[in-house]
């Protein structure tokens, strides 16, 4: 089993006890998400922007315009964090203060460099397709040259992240326990709705393989 280094900045200083710095652990909450959160300071001020990715082996892709500007910054080399939460159920207690959410997460920190192999370009978008949906990558018409030119995708290693979850019931204090207010938890899950098709499909399209098996299937987290 592979770990990760402890460093100043993935160190746990609350409840240490629901992080983990275990590599598998870490990928695989990163494979099951969606969106991930980046940060960075841009000319003084702080930036927070959202953003679909991918992990592919060791690095976490991102894709953008050439001509984002604060997005260069990134390119760049601008030291960054890279968040992941998984929201997995609202834990309702008897008390308030004890009200919290169970979840698994990651925080990833470092720089990120960009790709400029035109094939390896291609691949990782390739592979960003097939995150948001296994098979989309044979569903869908690969980048062209002037796309790729017009895509900036940059990767950030995983070399300093750690994860952190929590699961099970709430945590009341003892003298609560024996309150008459319900207490439990609320699983919380992505489903998947039914297809809207595009107003402008061709006449006579289906659905594709890949979106039909999910929306089978109902949730993103079965996807795989």
């Amino acid at each position: 089993m592979s770990t990760l280094p402890a460093t100043e900045r993935t160190r746990l200083g609350r409840l240490p006890d629901r992080g983990s710095f275990e590599l598998t652990l870490i990928e695989r909450i990163l494979d099951e998400g969606l969106v991930c959160h980046v940060s960075w300071v841009h000319e003084g001020y702080p930036v927070t922007l959202p953003s679909a990715y991918v992990r592919v082996q060791d690095h976490v892709y991102l894709h953008g315009s050439v001509k984002n500007r604060t997005f260069a910054a990134l390119a760049a080399g601008a030291p960054a964090c890279l968040t992941v939460t998984l929201l997995d159920g609202l834990v309702l207690a008897r008390s308030q203060f004890h009200h919290s959410a169970n979840y698994r997460s990651v925080v990833l920190f470092g720089s990120c460099s960009p790709v400029t192999d035109v094939e390896r370009k291609r691949a990782i978008l390739a592979a960003l397709c097939e995150h948001l949906v296994p098979g989309r990558s044979q569903a869908s018409r690969a980048a062209d040259d002037q796309e790729l030119k017009a895509t900036m995708l940059i990767g950030m290693p995983i070399r300093e992240a750690s994860a952190k979850c929590r699961s099970g019931p709430p945590l009341d204090a003892a003298e609560d326990l024996a309150l008459e207010h319900w207490a439990g938890v609320l699983p919380v899950e992505l489903g998947v709705g039914a297809p809207v098709a595009d107003p402008a499909l061709r006449a006579g399209s289906v659905l594709s393989p890949d979106v039909l098996r999910l929306y089978e299937r109902g949730s993103w987290s079965l996807r795989r």
